[in-house]
Formats: structure tokens, sequence, C-alpha cells
């Protein structure tokens, strides 16, 4: 049946619950169970909970991420702390503004997060007390880094990190590389580095990037 305008704005979206759970090690010695209890406990249903075995400091979650895919608006992301969902309070705070811009709430189920449920007034005013606090920590950190290049460069030294490379390893890995038989994973093993690492310094040709340049005055 067609509905007016101002009928349509207030069909209210069908709230559906959506579980999130982690445990750090991958080796089974870490159980879900705890989790998953009271995520069921919490009215979600066990096929829409996704779960992760990483450490949360871990970029890759395929669970976290298939959770957030599945969120569409109006739902509700249920999770047992706060410390499951985010790598840091920056992170979360990043995460669950993302997730209310999309208008899908938060829910806490314990620890010091209980009180958020940004489905409510109150628990959005929690989380907005997380989301200054990790803005003040954010800016403390740019505030000591600024200062402490201050003092480096008062007392003559230049800021920024130190190189991972010498000048003697890297017209070692120039000359190495400029043969087409160089082996690069033996190579970085010589010098204990990553490849990562070595590209920094110079092309697959040997040819100097910026880091080799700085390094050796270039």
């Amino acid at each position: 049946m067609w509905l007016p305008p101002a009928s349509v704005a207030n069909v209210r979206l069908r709230q559906m619950l959506i579980g999130y759970a982690r445990v750090s090690k991958a080796d089974g010695s870490q159980s879900l169970d705890l989790q998953r209890d009271a995520l069921l406990a919490a009215g979600v249903e066990e096929h829409r909970i996704y779960a992760d075995r990483a450490s949360g400091k871990q970029d890759e979650r395929p669970g976290l991420e298939a959770c957030l895919k599945a969120l569409r608006e109006g739902d509700v992301l249920v999770i047992w702390k706060l410390d499951r969902l985010g790598r840091s309070l920056h992170h979360l705070v990043k995460t669950v503004t993302g997730l209310s811009g999309h208008g899908v709430g938060l829910k806490v189920l314990t620890g010091q997060g209980a009180r958020i449920d940004t489905t409510t007034a109150a628990g959005r005013l929690s989380f907005g007390i997380f989301a200054a606090l990790a803005e003040f920590e954010s800016e403390l950190i740019r505030e000591r880094t600024v200062a402490g290049l201050r003092a480096a460069r008062a007392r003559g030294r230049k800021g920024g990190r130190k190189p991972a490379l010498t000048k003697a390893q890297v017209r070692t890995i120039q000359a190495a590389m400029a043969h087409r038989d160089t082996s690069v994973s033996e190579l970085c093993g010589e010098l204990g580095i990553s490849p990562v690492t070595l590209y920094r310094y110079v092309d697959p040709q040997g040819n100097l990037r910026d880091h080799g340049k700085r390094v050796l005055g270039a």
C-alpha cells in the first residue's frame, strides 16, 4: 500500500542485533564461549555472531570485516567489552563514529564501557566522553612530539627516525641488486632486514630511492 511522505518518515527500521567476539590466541587456548554466551543472552541470534581469533593490534580481522559489512542502518552491534572491538582508543572512536554515521548503534555488555549504548541519549553521552579522551590523548602525543623535535634541533640534532641501514649496507645492496642473479631473500637474510625495508632504499635495479639518498647524502 502506498504511504504519503509523512507516513514514510514515521516508519521505523527493524532493529537487528549483530554480535562480535574476539580472543587473542588462535591456538585454541582461549575460548569464545564466554563472549558467545553473553551475546546470546543479550538477544543476538547464533548465526548473527561474528568472531576472530587474533590479537587486537592486528589490522587483519576477517570476522570483524564481515561483521561490519553485514550491519545496516537501524542495526545494533553488540560486543562483550570495548577492548574486543578496537585496536586502540583512537581506532575504537573512529570505528564507532563511522557506525553512527551509517545509523548503526553500539551496545557494550560488560567492563568499563557497559554504560555505552549509542541507541540511547545516556549511552551517546558516555561514548562522547571516550571520544573526547581519544582527542585529548592524540593532542598530547602531538605536543610531546613537537616539543621533542624542537629540543633536539636546539641541541643541533635533526629529528626523525634513525635510518635502518648504514652507508656501507646501502652500498652493498646497490652493488648486489645491480646483478640480475642476486637473490633478494638471501640478501635480506644476510643483512637481517625484510624485502620491504630493502626496497625503501633501492629499486629492483639497485638505483637509490629517497631513503638511500638520505643515508648516502646524495
